[in-house]
């Protein structure tokens, strides 16, 4: 076990105050002999410096770079290139200092202090290990000291990676009608290869009496956003143990004594865009109900090698101008984005209760902070209780604006929800009772305690437990009465069976949906498919292969690929059900 304590005198500089006093970080750091960081601390300051620390430990050279992404020194760091250019652009101009500024003054004493520790932990890393760092990132110039501003902008930006972030090629190409435009092809549709499953059991079904939860989060293996395991300590204020990711400063994902928690990636809408139009005689006026406003140039500095270049980009009141080649800037039409993500300051708080809840009720008063990004809220209790929720950001459009302010272009998914942006009664609505502006209040998405069970597989609220169906929400969260994926539906039987078998579960049981590797599409329809090979000679080969599949997902599971390569064919047949779906008997 590889254990280190850091006792240093290190100067503070919070973030928006002026201060000069020295602070003392006190913090216990252990390894056990699988690798986790056990961080004991002081306080919340020396909570933050060893998080740092360790995480700097682990991934030094994966956070490093994605401190120069969010900052937007990508072409300077590793040299030109188109996609670089777009993310200085786009982070330089989105992510501002004063976006980081509000961010951090909605922080509480605790989180501020956990921030300022953080960026002192993380320095006082690169300050020992300067001349020792892995292979991947030695001596390159990128690994160096950060800010508290350079850590808020990572923050946000990793926020709206996957809202506005999966668009910044196209704002930052964006120029009005006589300017060159760089033809860009965006994907409006993206599949993030991520998915997630979970379970929550409450008294009712456990042999203990107590809450269950299994948590099967998929995240990449490499990258920002691997999961990184981390136990953190305060005596007799926090005790946590979870993940959190590698390029991340809290744990998101994890238990205490009293509760545990995880998130599956919700299926609630992030954006929207704006069909904005413009004036006849200037393309960079546009129309919003009786008057015109002036489309902004914004202009960055993005740092290279050999110095700065400008880079513009174009801001409505909306969000950014983007373009592309389905969404072009005319001389009377332009499109601009709006991300519910970026204005939300409320994660760290959020993130702080949950950490220290003590029941389903403290987690539901957590989240309903509104701080959960882009995620479901699986979770259970000692005291015997499941919990689902997806209170998560989510523009705010209700069934009049979907109604009657839609715009659809032609190659682009139905999914994409495109305003009318020249009509005030099309933008999203503002809710005193959301703690983030033009976001769906929490008190109005879906959430549900029981003692029985919830599960989510990345499908939307509606079957969260196929007994207790949750209805009525906006179909901007999700929809309802709809077919869900296999791997919703395998998570759910392999559940009833279990219970089929036995009313009380323990968490060995639970343990082994996962464990036993069984393949449900497989056991779904694989004695179908081995009837149409008796009549074509030509797959005979495949067809021998599995019959011999044991319809399992094993590492010796032969046929393993060759249903994998076939479903990928099949999954986007139409009519490959004998039996269509009945919602009402789903």
């Amino acid at each position: 076990m590889k254990h280190l304590s850091l006792l240093p005198l290190v100067p503070v500089m919070l973030l928006g105050c002026t201060t000069d006093a020295s602070h003392r970080y006190n913090v216990d750091i252990r390894w056990t002999s699988y690798g986790i960081p056990h961080v004991k601390a002081d306080d919340w300051g020396s909570l933050g410096y060893g998080f740092a620390y360790a995480t700097a430990n682990d991934g030094i050279c994966v956070f490093a770079r994605e401190v120069a992404r969010a900052n937007g020194t990508l072409s300077a760091d590793f040299g030109p290139s188109d996609e670089n250019l777009a993310s200085d652009t786009f982070h330089r101009a989105i992510v501002t200092s004063e976006r980081v500024r509000m961010n951090a003054a909605a922080m509480s004493g605790n989180m501020s202090a956990y921030n300022a520790g953080f960026v002192a932990g993380y320095n006082r890393f690169i300050d020992d290990y300067r001349d020792d760092l892995p292979a991947a990132c030695a001596e390159e110039k990128w690994v160096r000291p950060i800010s508290e501003l350079e850590l808020g902008r990572m923050f946000i930006a990793f926020g709206i990676r996957y809202g506005a972030g999966n668009f910044k090629a196209g704002i930052a190409a964006a120029a009005p009608p006589g300017e060159p435009v760089a033809a860009v092809q965006l994907d409006y549709n993206p599949a993030h290869g991520v998915g997630s499953n979970a379970i929550a059991l409450g008294s009712d079904l456990t042999q203990s009496g107590k809450g269950i939860l299994f948590g099967n989060p998929h995240y990449p293996w490499r990258g920002p956003a691997r999961f990184h395991m981390i136990h953190t300590t305060i005596p007799g204020e926090i005790d946590t143990m979870g993940a959190s990711l590698l390029a991340g400063s809290f744990v998101v994902i994890g238990f205490n004594k009293d509760i545990a928690w995880t998130h599956t990636v919700s299926t609630a809408l992030r954006l929207t865009l704006f069909e904005i139009e413009l004036d006849p005689e200037n393309p960079m006026k546009y129309r919003y109900g009786d008057e015109y406003r002036d489309i902004k140039r914004i202009e960055v500095a993005v740092p290279h090698a050999d110095g700065d270049s400008i880079r513009t980009i174009f801001m409505t009141h909306h969000g950014p101008v983007l373009v592309s080649d389905e969404l072009p800037w005319t001389r009377t039409r332009a499109f601009a984005v709006r991300d519910a993500i970026l204005n939300n300051d409320a994660a760290f708080e959020t993130y702080e209760a949950l950490q220290t809840a003590a029941s389903i009720a403290e987690v539901e008063a957590a989240i309903s902070k509104q701080g959960t990004y882009f995620v479901n809220t699986i979770a259970a209790d000692r005291f015997g209780s499941a919990f689902y929720a997806d209170v998560s950001s989510t523009p705010h459009l209700d069934m009049e604006i979907l109604e009657n302010c839609r715009r659809f272009v032609q190659g682009l998914p139905s999914r994409l929800i495109i305003l009318d942006g020249s009509r005030p009664d099309c933008d999203w609505r503002e809710d005193p009772r959301s703690t983030v502006p033009g976001n769906l209040p929490a008190d109005d998405m879906p959430r549900a305690t029981s003692t029985r069970y919830y599960s989510n597989s990345n499908d939307s609220y509606w079957l969260s437990n196929p007994g207790e169906p949750i209805e009525g929400y906006l179909p901007t969260i999700g929809p309802e009465r709809t077919a869900r994926t296999l791997r919703t539906r395998a998570g759910l039987t392999y559940l009833s069976e279990i219970l089929q078998k036995r009313s009380k579960v323990d968490a060995d049981d639970v343990q082994s949906i996962l464990l036993s590797h069984r393949h449900f599409g497989a056991e779904l329809m694989l004695d179908a498919v081995l009837a149409i090979c008796d009549d074509d000679s030509e797959i005979g080969m495949s067809c021998n292969v599995l019959r011999e599949r044991d319809r399992t997902a094993n590492i010796n599971s032969r046929g393993m690929q060759v249903w994998t390569e076939f479903w990928e064919i099949a999954r986007h047949l139409n009519g490959i059900y004998p039996v269509p779906f009945d919602p009402d008997d789903p």
